[in-house]
């Protein structure tokens, strides 16, 4: 499709970080250490010789410099209050990885880091960016959103006035429909779990219906479409359903309890719950009900995948149902044999989860993994099950199941259904390969 130069496909083997980033993960860093690092120099000094030193090497070099930055930071002041809390100085590698067009920076996105995360809830700072012509800096005073079209009463809202209105708080996943696109690659892509498959994200927004909003404007009967449009200066502009924006559609003024941040669509943003990312319109401007859609170049050019019989697959709204193990994953590196607890995130737009299996053997046998909280929908699940490692070779896979029947697919499986010239909604099963040493890497299956 002509416009996808627009929007690259993410390169993940090869990427190199920012000069920001680049300090976070390696200037600040001691360099990591794998158990195959330590089992090469056993192997060049001779085992018996390392069992014997081990002991008392670690002791000279570890424990006496550890008590004494015990003593150290026991005598130094301690931290006093502040105005808005931030991560501790030792997370330094929790952040968002960008990745965007050298040619036009302020067009790409950054992935959350899934991988080193927990629970079911995105951190304000982490959740992941796609923005097609950078992020604008709005004035909430000046801003306005405007209702017109196939309207009885057309509008205009100021940010102060949508504030008073009855709010409506809700947990929803928001996923790009490009996400895991390495997925429809020959071969597969090697970069740690976060940033391969973080383009997507949840939390708690909170905001008003957009049903709320056109009560009081009301609607023409031949009114059919919402086309929404952005403030940033790309002219973004999506087409809704209206039968969507009236059931479940929300117009988000907070995130995780506090103001929607700038990079996720302040002073507000839709929230389309259980469809593709690029529905959920950031800055949020104006309006429009119309009895069709509008056909902008995002619902044709982009956003839109040719099907292997020849035709184009155009608002493919929903996102299917997906699962992906967070732990142990590409990222991680496994420092022993024994157990361990496989846990990761599952989540589907197009009904409540029913159930996530994990397989330990490459697809041989399945087991039905724990669900930490019965699942909801639109949102994500964890979900674990304990597994005990041995030191050899081993393939880890999820693979998840809504109540409507749909299931993940083998990456040939879809491959095969899709087709070679799709981009977007990759949805098939991901799989860890992990070697005896206990490193791990992307496969397909």
């Amino acid at each position: 499709m002509g416009n996808k130069q627009s929007y690259p496909r993410f390169k993940h083997s090869g990427d190199k970080p920012n000069v920001e980033q680049k300090a976070s993960h390696t200037d600040d860093e001691p360099a990591k250490i794998t158990r195959r690092d330590v089992l090469s120099r056993a192997a060049g000094a001779g085992l018996a010789g390392l069992t014997g030193a081990m002991p008392s090497a670690l002791k000279a070099q570890t424990a006496e410099p550890a008590a004494e930055e015990a003593k150290k930071e026991l005598s130094e002041p301690l931290g006093g209050f502040s105005n808005y809390g931030q991560p501790s100085v030792h997370q330094k590698r929790l952040i968002r990885w960008i990745s965007n067009n050298p040619t036009v920076p302020t067009d790409g996105v950054s992935w959350t880091p899934l991988h080193l995360l927990n629970g079911t809830i995105t951190p304000n700072g982490l959740h992941y960016e796609r923005h097609h012509n950078g992020v604008p800096a709005i004035d909430p005073n000046q801003h306005r959103l405007n209702i017109l079209g196939l309207v009885e009463t057309p509008l205009t809202f100021a940010w102060q006035d949508l504030l008073f209105y009855p709010m409506h708080s809700q947990q929803y996943f928001i996923e790009c429909g490009g996400n895991s696109n390495s997925g429809w690659l020959p071969e597969p892509a090697q970069s740690a779990a976060g940033y391969l498959h973080g383009l997507v994200s949840a939390r708690e927004w909170s905001g008003v219906m957009l049903k709320t909003l056109f009560t009081e404007t009301g609607l023409r009967e031949n009114a059919k479409w919402l086309i929404a449009t952005g403030a940033d200066p790309s002219g973004f502009s999506m087409s809704i359903p209206l039968d969507k924006a009236l059931d479940d559609c929300m117009l988000a003024l907070y995130q995780n309890g506090e103001y929607v941040r700038p990079e996720n669509g302040f002073p507000m943003r839709l929230i389309v719950p259980g469809w593709e990312g690029v529905t959920h319109v950031k800055w949020v401007k104006q309006l429009m009900i119309s009895d069709q859609p509008l056909n902008s170049r995002f619902e044709t050019s982009s956003y839109t995948e040719l099907l292997p019989d020849g035709r184009a697959d155009k608002f493919s709204f929903e996102i299917g149902v997906k699962s992906l193990i967070t732990f142990p994953a590409a990222g991680h590196t496994l420092p022993r044999a024994g157990w361990y607890e496989i846990t990761g995130l599952a989540w589907s737009g197009k009904d409540v989860l029913a159930k996530v299996e994990v397989s330990s053997d490459g697809g041989e046998s399945w087991q039905v993994a724990k669900f930490d909280q019965p699942p909801a929908k639109n949102m994500f699940s964890r979900f674990s099950l304990p597994w005990h490692w041995q030191e050899q070779e081993v393939t880890l896979m999820s693979r998840a199941y809504d109540q409507q029947g749909n299931v993940q697919l083998m990456h040939d499986e879809l491959v095969q259904a899709k087709g070679h010239n799709v981009y977007y909604h990759y949805n098939g099963i991901i799989c860890w390969q992990i070697d005896g040493f206990g490193d791990i890497r992307h496969a397909f299956r």
